[in-house]
């Protein structure tokens, strides 16, 4: 059995059926944990692998980055950031800015104006931008996790992005591991990378080509002549 972690927003569903048509001897077990506790899952033994985003600590561990996330501001629909296609922060400077204690943005200074108090996770920082109280800046695939239809969102051109990765223990690089990188990395079933190689035969199952005996040319007897009549 192969257990994959993975942070809300991350949807490792084209991954884990590829694992399952290529690997149906060995099934792989879903958990979704919260994004501060992915990679203390894989320290713990919990998990075999996680998909989660970085910056991480990456103490003992590996970290392959996959893709790069748009990041969004998420806003009521009729507040005025909304009249644009994208933004930067400097158009919600003077806007209250929520900061949930679960954020992955890597930010060197935070925009706008700090709440009162930071909401413990993004679900519920998203109610208190649909109550009006502020903004919320994500990673997009968040955004759509939380959507709601009094909210929308625009891309934030100067934010930090977020990176998602594969991450697993420095020094636990298993064969089951070794197959998901593969099937992450777009490497096909019949890729020598990623999966068992072939064991070898048996010595007593190796057929040693044996050559065939040349028969002998058959000899070819001499062409007799009609008798000459004599005269």
């Amino acid at each position: 059995m192969f257990t994959l972690a993975y942070v809300p927003g991350v949807t490792p569903g084209k991954w884990t059926r590829a694992w399952e048509e290529r690997t149906p001897e060995s099934p792989i077990t879903l958990l979704q944990v919260p994004a501060a506790d992915a990679a203390d899952l894989i320290r713990d033994h919990r998990a075999d692998a996680a998909l989660l985003r970085l910056p991480i600590d990456r103490a003992g561990l590996h970290a392959i980055p996959l893709y790069t996330e748009t990041t969004v501001v998420v806003a009521p629909k009729d507040h005025l950031i909304t009249a644009a296609d994208e933004v930067s922060t400097t158009d919600f400077a003077d806007s209250v800015v929520l900061h949930p204690l679960d954020d992955t943005l890597d930010w060197e200074q935070l925009p706008g104006k700090p709440a009162v108090e930071r909401p413990a996770t993004t679900g519920d920082a998203i109610e208190l931008v649909a109550a009006g109280v502020g903004l919320l800046v994500v990673p997009q695939s968040l955004a759509r996790l939380h959507h709601r239809r009094d909210l929308t969102f625009r891309p934030v051109v100067d934010a930090p992005e977020s990176r998602v990765a594969l991450s697993w223990l420095e020094d636990e690089t298993t064969e089951a591991v070794e197959r998901f990188i593969g099937i992450v990395r777009g490497r096909t079933e019949n890729s020598t990378r990623g999966r068992p190689p072939t064991p070898p035969k048996p010595a007593a199952e190796r057929k040693t080509p044996t050559k065939t005996a040349s028969r002998p040319k058959p000899t070819q007897t001499a062409k007799r002549g009609k008798p000459r009549r004599r005269s």
